[in-house]
């Protein structure tokens, strides 16, 4: 594509060079460039990839796309053209490069502190199950049919966020569903997007710090500017940042929630199910026109509704029959995020990412309303990490579950049994008698859970959920907890 092309509609200046040429590539990580590809020098925090100009230029980059004055001159066979805003630029150019692919299928876009992942699963599910061919962008990496790999951001930068959608576009996905984190709106990562449909789950404080957001209020306006670019915003009721969020909005509304008048209401008094293949909630909705009608969804707790009530006014909004929502809701499964391990009658196993004091207070939370026989906790802390965590998680389990088997969740390079040590001191403020064993080695410790299991158990796994990996001394080894546990009951023949 022609650099006039990739240019078209943006206001620019030309600084030199000619912009009749072929760009091969759009590049803003300067190891990566190729010849004939288009470099955009991005203004950063830590550093400024203007000064890489020269270097990159030297590999073959023919354009440039700067923010500022180069601090030294590239050949004058190098095309270079100025912007106000690089990263807003590099979206737009990524977007055109890769043929606008967004505008190829439904896009549906989900933002908040808490739930977007477990949200965009049950959305896709929902989807799929309608018969739509669907790709998600999240936490938990890329997935579409047949294909899945990890990502460093919950919303990836610009240009790998176009490839990625150019992908589901060739791969024939007539959907997708994403995150978008504040970071990727303030830093234009998802700039030229239009939404058919924006979700809102809820808004705590976070990402709150140098480098991310400076205020609780700036983290809530860029949160709501998702909702200046979608057609259709489904949103929390119940939350009490929604009305300060959505502040100059543009799209149509749709909300959700139990407490407030909602478009779509959950009754509050919801009905815990527990099964060998199921840990859920069952509740009564009520739709706009009065209708209700009794839902399913396969996770457990409140925060499941809220997160089932986003999915259905999502679904609602694009056309999707009762059927394709029940289906979706009964069978989204969002790996290490209250993942059951179906493994036996007897009790029942799962994995949770909980690695803090405040998720694993939820989850366990969440988990006693089912009224297990015994709240069993498996868990450690990272090495080379903050101690207070190690504190917090010590006590709260202490003070919430019957049983914890202590033990070791990516060490890195400190010893398990110092961390073991650490976690103690959190128990003992928590509750000084608390039960408790130590072993080391993790694979022992959930094989000694399942071992030591008794009718009506409920044992959380917790801290590492969907990671595949097991890291001592900086050596990352194969570890992905569902498959051992799985492999481990077929061993001992477990029913």
């Amino acid at each position: 594509m022609k650099v006039s092309e990739l240019l078209q509609g943006l206001s620019f200046q030309t600084v030199q060079g000619d912009l009749d040429k072929e760009v091969s590539g759009v590049f803003y990580d300067s190891r990566k460039v190729t010849p004939g590809g288009l470099f955009v020098c991005i203004v950063g925090t830590q550093r400024d990839s203007h000064d890489f100009a020269a270097d990159v230029a030297e590999k073959g980059a023919s354009v440039l796309v700067t923010q500022h004055a180069l601090p030294c001159p590239v050949p004058e066979s190098v095309t270079v053209v100025q912007f106000e805003n690089t990263r807003y630029a590099m979206a737009m150019l990524a977007a055109a490069f890769y043929g606008q692919p967004a505008r190829q299928m439904t896009m549906v876009g989900v933002t908040g502190t808490k739930g977007k992942t477990t949200t965009t699963h049950m959305i896709k599910a929902a989807l799929e199950a309608a018969g739509r061919r669907v790709g998600m962008i999240g936490t938990n990496g890329v997935y579409y049919p047949g294909v899945h790999y990890e990502l460093n951001n919950t919303t990836p930068e610009s240009v790998d966020l176009q490839r990625i959608l150019r992908e589901f576009a060739d791969a024939g996905c007539d959907a997708c569903v994403m995150e978008v984190s504040s970071q990727g709106l303030m830093m234009d990562r998802v700039a030229g997007i239009f939404y058919d449909v924006g979700v809102f789950t809820n808004l705590y404080p976070d990402h709150i710090a140098p480098g991310e957001h400076a205020s609780f209020e700036e983290y809530r306006g860029w949160k709501g500017e998702l909702f200046k670019r979608c057609a259709i915003g489904v949103v929390n009721a119940d939350d009490p940042n929604t009305a300060a969020l959505l502040a100059g909005h543009t799209c149509r509304l749709i909300t959700y929630g139990i407490d407030a008048a909602a478009d779509y209401r959950a009754d509050r008094d919801y009905r815990l199910l527990r099964s060998k293949t199921m840990l859920g909630v069952e509740f009564t909705l009520t739709e706009p026109d009065g209708h209700s009608m009794d839902v399913q969804v396969g996770m457990p707790g409140l925060f499941s509704i809220y997160n089932a009530l986003a999915t259905i006014g999502t679904a609602k909004a694009l056309g999707l029959g009762d059927a394709a929502i029940h289906e979706g809701l009964q069978k989204a499964m969002v790996k290490g995020r209250v993942e059951l391990v179906p493994i036996s009658h007897k009790f029942t196993i799962l994995i949770d990412y909980a690695h803090n004091e405040a998720a694993t207070e939820s989850l366990l939370e969440t988990l006693a309303a089912y009224r297990p026989h015994r709240m069993v906790v498996v868990f450690g802390c990272g090495g080379n990490r903050s101690k207070l965590r190690r504190y917090g998680m010590g006590e709260v389990c202490a003070r919430m579950a019957d049983f914890s088997i202590l033990t070791e969740d990516n060490n890195r390079f400190e010893k398990v049994e110092d961390i073991i040590a650490d976690i103690k001191v959190g128990m003992a403020k928590g509750n000084p008698d608390a039960a408790f064993v130590e072993i080391p080695d993790r694979l022992d410790a959930l094989h000694y859970a399942i071992d030591h299991a008794q009718e009506g158990d409920l044992i959380a796994v917790i801290g590492k959920g969907h990671e595949a990996y097991r890291d001592r001394e900086g050596v990352k080894t194969p570890f992905l907890e569902r498959e051992l546990i799985e492999e481990y009951a077929r061993d001992i023949g477990l029913e």
